[in-house]
């Protein structure tokens, strides 16, 4: 498994998303975030019960790693997640593909908005400092509720795919979300910025 570092913005949260530490952690990160911004203490059962969620879906989904935000900003919930998780670059077959960031780019599709309101996504790549070329889509995606679930939710989607050194079939996806469609652009800008901060160590 490789090892990596990646920086949120200081506001938002950071914790362990195993089942074995996820309950004391978001206990305490709750209590620590009342302490610090009391008129956070009415929703304390509501932020809870949200980073409980967010903590088991991140775990279910193959995730190694959870930071996400929940704000209130005049009123309007903003939250969103970033995930950082090891996939294997295979085919359905099972044979490797490339882990090259261009043959990656070129496997993903791009989704065309047929009229406003529609999902879209564009494929590119982007270069991180430190790490390299990395392969990334970028858009408003309809992602499914869970695994093996028909219904799906309307999201800011960024996915970037970091090739594993060393490996030909391991590429790091570091994945943004947010349901805040409004916002897709900044949220987008954000993405960027966080997964820029990627290092493997």
């Amino acid at each position: 498994m490789p090892s990596f570092s990646l920086a949120v913005p200081d506001s938002w949260w950071e914790f362990d998303i195993r089942p074995q530490g996820r309950e004391a952690t978001v206990r305490t990160m709750v209590d620590e975030r009342v302490r610090e911004t009391p008129e956070l203490a009415p929703y304390r059962n509501d932020l809870t019960a949200m980073l409980r969620r967010m903590a088991k879906d991140a775990h279910d989904s193959g995730a190694l790693y959870l930071g996400c935000m929940a704000e209130n900003f005049d009123s309007v919930p903003l939250s969103a997640t970033v995930t950082v998780s090891v996939v294997g670059a295979r085919n359905q077959q099972g044979a490797a593909l490339s882990t090259d960031p261009r043959a990656i780019a070129e496997s993903l599709r791009t989704i065309t908005p047929r009229r406003e309101g529609d999902a879209w996504r564009k494929v590119t790549t982007v270069d991180i400092p430190g790490v390299g070329p990395a392969a990334r889509t970028y858009g408003v995606e309809d992602v499914p509720v869970a695994q093996g679930d028909n219904r799906t939710l309307r999201m800011v989607l960024t996915q970037t795919y970091i090739p594993v050194p060393g490996t030909t079939d391991q590429v790091i996806l570091v994945s943004g979300a947010s349901p805040v469609l409004d916002l897709a652009e900044a949220f987008h800008d954000i993405f960027d910025a966080v997964t820029g901060t990627f290092r493997f160590v």
